[in-house]
């Protein structure tokens, strides 16, 4: 979700509130430098996941106030979903996946599932064997 112009006032009204400079803000929340100037300049996304947890407790307010929602509605699902892709531990394809797979309802990601592990197959045994003569086949 890109920054506007009222998620820019919340956040810039924070910061001064608060006495805290945009580079500060990016110390405390672990953000990485000019996400919280490029929020109130609205020239950048606003973080998601925990980003966007660790810049609400930062400036000592709700996600859902930063996001401009009524107190008691939900976050949308996809701002609370951190971005796996951008740390790298997904392979673009399997990024491409998981973005459709999201977007389908309850009893298709169901079918989706059955079907994958249908056409996968059994799932390798991963137990352990223990070396002979120890446990309870030693003698005494």
């Amino acid at each position: 979700m890109d920054a506007d112009a009222e998620i820019a006032s919340r956040v810039e009204g924070r910061l001064e509130r608060l006495g805290l400079s945009a580079e500060e803000a990016d110390r405390q929340a672990g953000l990485p430098a000019g996400t919280v100037a490029a929020i109130v300049h609205q020239s950048g996304k606003l973080p998601r996941g925990n980003a966007l947890r660790r810049l609400a407790a930062t400036l000592d307010v709700a996600e859902e106030f930063i996001l401009g929602l009524e107190p008691g509605d939900l976050v949308p699902a996809d701002m609370l979903e951190d971005p796996q892709g951008e740390l790298g531990l997904l392979a673009p394809d399997e990024e491409a996946l998981l973005r459709h797979y999201r977007r389908l309802d309850v009893p298709t990601r169901a079918a989706v599932v059955q079907l994958v592990s249908r056409a996968a197959g059994p799932e390798p045994d991963l137990e352990v064997s223990k070396p002979a003569g120890r446990g309870r086949d030693r003698k005494r």
